[in-house]
């Protein structure tokens, strides 16, 4: 019998160690959940403080019912309600120029960079980086009662030269024409140009001059006579969109590269742009945005291209 206690106590003190070896081993193991809990916690706060901030986008008025849109949802997701997004007009030109100067922190432009930015202003494009959003068409528009369905290119050179001056010299109603026109700074202009009429020309005496798209859309529905040019994402019923060529401005023909009069759509950052900058840039071509938001506003994802076009204006198959 006196044997048994010795056994007794030997086992009792192990049970103390074992016990306490637990509530050790516990502890660590809260200790580091607890550490890691900390640090998940002090990243997503460097995280949310590194996306606050303000981000202002300048240039095509072509462009900026889209940027408008997606800024809008893009300030509205969680991750990013710190970041304030400002979206202003004015042209490619005023975009290229303000962004180059540091005034903006992207320029919105319709048109190559170096198509804008020449001679002594080459340096400048070569600083800016180019993020292609989208793909832009540009339509031929008039006022309903033109009386004509088509035009050629020389019919659109005669017409914004000032060549022809009534509808009905080309079979159309007899009512004078009004020109709508771009300014010299606008990359909506620059595309039409270049692509529906593959030259420049010169504003002619009674033309009319619009810094907006969506005048542009109000005065051609407003005023007998009227034509201008938009994109396909300012089309709607009350103007009358015209034929180039005999080929209709729709995404199909755009995409399969039979009606020429399109381009690409630009963000330009001076340089590789900052976290916040790229976080909504990186959202613009996210698939959410490509597939929704630039379809439903009437531009093409440049991913459904079926040609590709180069800053010289040259067309590749893909």
């Amino acid at each position: 019998m006196r044997l048994r206690k010795p056994f007794l106590l030997l086992g009792s003190f192990a049970l103390v160690i074992a016990l306490a070896a637990c509530g050790t081993n516990n502890a660590t193991n809260n200790g580091a959940n607890q550490g890691a809990a900390n640090t998940t916690e002090t990243e997503t706060e460097t995280k949310t403080e590194a996306l606050t901030g303000s981000i202002l986008a300048v240039g095509s008025t072509a462009l900026q019912p889209l940027v408008e849109q997606v800024g809008q949802k893009f300030m509205a997701e969680e991750e990013y309600s710190k970041i304030a997004v400002q979206v202003q007009g004015g042209g490619s030109g005023t975009g290229l120029t303000q962004v180059s100067g540091g005034q903006a922190d992207i320029g919105n432009s319709d048109v190559f960079a170096e198509e804008k930015l020449k001679d002594a202003d080459a340096d400048k494009a070569k600083e800016l980086v180019d993020h292609q959003v989208a793909v832009v068409a540009m339509a031929t528009v008039a006022n309903k009662e033109i009386g004509v369905d088509n035009l050629t290119k020389q019919q659109l050179i005669d017409i914004f030269s000032g060549k022809i001056t009534n509808w009905s010299e080309i079979g159309g109603a007899d009512q004078k024409i009004v020109i709508v026109n771009r300014p010299s700074s606008s990359g909506t202009r620059s595309t039409f140009e270049k692509y529906a009429m593959g030259t420049k020309v010169d504003d002619i005496e009674g033309s009319i001059l619009e810094e907006s798209s969506g005048n542009v859309r109000k005065i051609v529905s407003e005023t007998p006579g009227a034509i201008g040019y938009l994109a396909l994402s300012y089309l709607d019923d009350s103007i009358k969109t015209v034929q180039y060529e005999g080929v209709e401005a729709t995404v199909e023909n755009v995409t399969a590269g039979t009606y020429p009069v399109w381009a690409y759509e630009h963000m330009y950052t001076k340089g590789e742009p900052n976290e916040v900058v790229k976080a909504f840039l990186d959202y613009m071509v996210s698939d959410e945005v490509q597939k929704a938001d630039v379809v439903e506003l009437g531009y093409i994802p440049a991913s459904d291209m079926k040609v590709s076009r180069d800053v010289d204006g040259n067309i590749t198959n893909k």
